[in-house]
């Protein structure tokens, strides 16, 4: 998704003042890049001050809060003028871009958490984003403020939760709920499929964290969505992204990059056994599995996968693994590798049998 644009909006001198920033956080540990080319060199004071406002925005994805321009010195008639020349940009009311009028993904999330007031989190599905845990898509901001902290910013969904100390951390800079919190708060609002996929990744990348679901569980007990996390944890096999899914992305790989589409899920005879192979280039004896915890992880799929994989190497087939994590994280390196593959097979004798 590419930046988002701000509109610069001229003072009105009615806007409320916005709740302080939150104490959760250090704002001096955060970091990110903004160049602002008239702050070079040494000046008057006011020249200082917006140093001062550059320094922070450069800590912050390159946004500022009203409440914080006044706690560096800023006077109200100070923010006023900056914002008539440009200088800031609102983004939400009381919080602006300085510098410049574009924005990135990770500013819009640090200053929707700066409107939100004091001890707000960036949660549910941006906290998933954020975590990579589900892919990016343009949407509303989603934070979770103190309990009767009410908020309402257009652009903004917030909800009221408490959240221990265990819960949050930060994260490139913004305070932001933990991985396991993230999953727990998108069991009450988003469908099953999507909660599968951020089960499923953190799964797939080996997400730790201070607090795990299971003692969410027991401290939330009647919270929404419960049921549907209780149903993931307890089922038999892990549980991710469905067989259709995977196979979709994949064949969506395969046409991006101009290749010839194999057969899915096709049978294949081989020394009198007979196996189903994910993907198969018959002609250019290429086979590749889609390697899902959730569909390859028993014991047993496990030893009869690496039976197929041994016979399948001493006919003279190349086979390929694929995992999901490869296929979001690293789709031009698999491309370049799938395309080096099929470029080296075209064997003239027929499978083996």
């Amino acid at each position: 998704m590419g930046p988002f644009f701000v509109r610069k909006k001229t003072l009105n001198r009615h806007n409320p003042r916005a709740t302080r920033a939150s104490r959760r956080f250090n704002i001096s540990s955060m970091g990110s890049d903004l160049a602002i080319a008239h702050l070079r060199g040494a000046g008057s004071p006011a020249r200082e001050l917006d140093q001062a406002v550059a320094a922070l925005a450069k800590r912050q994805h390159g946004v500022v809060a009203r409440a914080q321009l006044l706690d560096l010195g800023l006077s109200r008639r100070a923010i006023g003028g900056r914002i008539e020349r440009g200088l800031l940009s609102e983004v939400f009311l009381g919080v602006y871009v300085f510098g410049a009028r574009r924005i990135t993904r990770k500013g819009r999330w640090m200053a929707a958490v700066l409107a939100a007031g004091d001890r707000a989190l960036l949660s549910h599905r941006s906290a998933g984003r954020l975590w990579r845990l589900l892919p990016p898509a343009a949407e509303h901001v989603e934070v979770t403020c103190l309990p009767g902290r009410v908020v309402r910013r257009k652009g903004i969904v917030s909800r009221q939760s408490a959240v221990r100390g265990d819960e949050w951390l930060v994260r490139d800079a913004i305070p932001v709920t933990s991985p396991f919190r993230t999953i727990f708060d998108l069991a009450a609002v988003a469908p099953m499929r999507e909660l599968e996929r951020a089960f499923h990744e953190a799964e797939a990348r080996e997400v730790t964290d201070r607090v795990s679901l299971p003692i969410l569980l027991e401290r939330y007990p009647g919270r929404r969505g419960t049921k549907n996390l209780r149903a993931l944890l307890e089922a038999r096999g892990p549980v991710g992204i469905t067989r259709n899914d995977f196979e979709e992305a994949f064949v969506a790989l395969v046409d991006q990059h101009g290749r010839r589409r194999p057969r899915m899920n096709a049978p294949l005879a081989m020394r009198g056994r007979f196996f189903e192979i994910d993907a198969l280039w018959e002609r250019e004896r290429v086979a590749v599995e889609l390697d899902s915890r959730g569909i390859h992880g028993t014991h047993k799929k496990f030893e009869s996968d690496r039976l197929r994989d041994r016979i399948l190497l001493a006919e003279g087939w190349r086979t390929m693994r694929v995992t999901w994590r490869q296929l979001q994280e690293e789709p031009h390196e698999m491309a370049e590798d799938l395309k080096q593959a099929l470029g080296q097979g075209h064997h003239p004798h027929p499978p083996g049998k």
